[in-house]
């Protein structure tokens, strides 16, 4: 008999087996769907890409009977050690819940010549569904009636409609359940009662991660992600008094997200990566070639500071929006298509900031607006207005500085322009244009914590107000999932004002490989080679000819994957010509960085 009631289950109709099928997927899917949008709310929230969550609604359920004693659900009956039948039938229907395909399923009741309406499963399951309700559909609101069940899938079901009909006795409504209704109920609970247990252990141990979330949880809506940078580092050929150094920087941040499709980034940094000296370069501007990521302007001391706090959002499928209060950067917004050398400064890509994108984008930052139309087109067009900030020793350029030439339109600034032609996966093209005025140095990300280039190209050596204007492109192109290969090229022309010289002709270019998964997956192989910025016309400043030699940037570097959270990353960086000048010495930077993300 239990045969027979088996094969008429999964043999059933919509309105019955297969429909009683929906109800319980969607029964169980409500606790699923609880644990799951508080893990989601939980969990990261990535600059990349967010996700709604949203909870399944069950089509009603109509149905009254009056109050009776609840049924008690019969707990699982003691599965004998020695009875390796009833236990690896336990495991199969448990791995059931999770895999679709772990058995082969009926799917046509034409496959089965034994199942008839007139069955007595047929008919009680027929009408405890009529009457009881017990059927609610998948939470896309279909029965998928063509779709055959497995025995857990049924006991899923049966569960479902034991606990209704508990439901209805405490209800106490006006007629009473029939007692041959909870004599089939008893009859079908006995024969699952093996997936009932399993089921319903479950539900209690999904109940118990839920209620630890709900206690434990940091914030429904906003979650901490932190990067931590060990590395050892020392410049090489140098007269100065260059020693090998270990530096530190840490960053934590804060992601929230009040409609699971913004973002709002809070994110604290501390560190003491100075940066080294180069000879021939003007005093107090030293390091600014062959600057690495992880590089701050002055040693830092391992002081914290809000070094990020931005905010980004969509307006409908095709425009995102994006506006910094502290250290916005032109390339938070608008694309840099740098392949896999980009590593936006953290510690995953490029060594330097030189090898990962087109100097254009760090000139200027701080705070504004930046908006990109089409983000889901082939062609997108950015524009953005940033006004500097401070970098915390000097109170003057800032955006929040209300006093005379300060201020976020008063004051240094730059504005982006840029069209993105990405028609497909394998390549993208960026046009950019970049009108800034510059009171300090130019390629300084609108903070002055770091710039790089020659100080000739940061306009340093006078440190009077210019108007600049800038030129760039940058492309990118995939071989393969694996290897791309990026490049880009600036002309830039910054005019001090009133110094009676000529506009300074500003040149950079670069071209870069990387091979992601190289030897093991999340490796990447990287080498680059380029012309920092620099100045082609130098005579202006008061220098010899010898400063028009090129300042020539190779860097290679390897990032090993140690774990899903380490990584080491061995490189090289060779500054042929520092200071546009061949008479000082080659530098060779030697760096071992180790990063730890979370």
């Amino acid at each position: 008999m239990s045969k027979i009631l088996l094969q008429s289950l999964l043999a059933a109709p919509a309105v019955l087996g297969v429909a009683l099928v929906a109800s319980t997927s969607a029964i169980a899917a409500e606790a699923n769907v609880k644990a799951e949008a508080i893990q989601s709310q939980a969990a990261a929230l990535s600059t990349q890409t967010l996700s709604e969550v949203s909870t399944p609604e069950a089509l009603p359920v109509v149905s009254t009977v009056p109050a009776q004693q609840p049924i008690q659900v019969a707990q699982a009956a003691p599965v004998a050690p020695a009875n390796t039948t009833s236990l690896d039938q336990l495991n199969r229907y448990s791995r059931e819940g999770r895999s679709a395909s772990a058995m082969s399923q009926v799917t046509s009741v034409s496959q089965l010549s034994d199942v008839r309406p007139t069955d007595w499963a047929f008919q009680a399951l027929q009408s405890l569904v009529e009457r009881y309700g017990c059927i609610a559909g998948y939470p896309d609101r279909r029965y998928r009636g063509n779709q055959a069940m497995t025995r857990y899938e049924f006991a899923a079901g049966l569960n479902a409609c034991i606990d209704r009909v508990n439901e209805l006795i405490a209800a106490a409504t006006a007629d009473l359940v029939k007692k041959e209704d909870l004599a089939v109920l008893q009859k079908l609970q006995e024969e699952f009662a093996a997936e009932l247990a399993t089921l319903r252990g479950r539900v209690d141990a999904l109940e118990a991660r839920t209620a630890t979330l709900e206690k434990q949880q940091f914030s429904t809506t906003t979650k901490l992600a932190g990067e931590v940078i060990f590395a050892v580092t020392d410049e090489f050929r140098q007269p100065v008094d260059n020693n090998t150094v270990f530096q530190n920087r840490v960053r934590l941040a804060l992601n929230t997200s009040f409609t699971g499709k913004d973002l709002l980034v809070t994110r604290l940094a501390a560190g003491n990566a100075g940066t080294f000296a180069y000879p021939g370069v003007t005093t107090g501007f030293s390091g600014g070639e062959g600057l690495q990521t992880f590089n701050f302007g002055n040693t830092g001391g391992n002081q914290v500071y809000a070094d990020w706090v931005a905010y980004f959002f969509p307006i409908g499928e095709n425009i995102n929006v994006y506006v910094p209060a502290v250290s916005g950067l032109h390339y938070d917004y608008a694309p840099t298509n740098s392949g896999f050398l980009e590593g936006f400064d953290s510690g995953t890509a490029a060594l330097s900031i030189f090898a990962q994108r087109n100097p254009i984008y760090l000139i200027g930052g701080g705070s504004g607006a930046g908006i990109t139309f089409g983000t889901n087109s082939p062609i997108k067009i950015s524009v953005g207005y940033l006004a500097d900030n401070s970098d915390g020793s000097q109170t003057t350029f800032a955006a929040n500085n209300p006093l005379s030439k300060n201020g976020l339109f008063n004051g240094s600034y730059s504005a982006l322009g840029q069209v993105t032609f990405a028609p497909s996966d394998a390549f993208s093209l960026g046009l950019t244009y970049v009108n800034a005025y510059r009171r300090g140095a130019i390629f300084d990300g609108g903070s002055a914590l770091s710039s790089f280039g020659t100080s000739y190209a940061n306009g340093v050596s006078k440190l009077t107000p210019s108007n600049v204007n800038a030129y760039g492109v940058s492309a990118n192109f995939k071989f393969s999932p694996k290897i791309s290969i990026s490049g880009f090229a600036s002309y830039i022309t910054s005019d001090e004002i009133g110094d009676g010289f000529e506009a300074a002709d500003i040149w950079t270019y670069g071209i870069g490989v990387g091979f992601a998964d190289f030897g093991k997956k999340g490796n990447l192989l990287g080498l680059m080679a380029g012309i920092e910025p620099y100045v082609a016309n130098p005579r202006q400043y008061g220098a010899g000819t010898n400063s028009r030699d090129l300042p020539i940037h190779v860097e290679g570097f390897y990032k090993y994957q140690l774990t899903d959270n380490i990584s080491i990353t061995p490189g090289i960086i060779w500054i042929i010509n520092p200071g546009q000048n061949e008479n000082n010495t080659d530098a060779i930077i030697g760096t071992l960085r180790t990063t730890f993300t979370f």
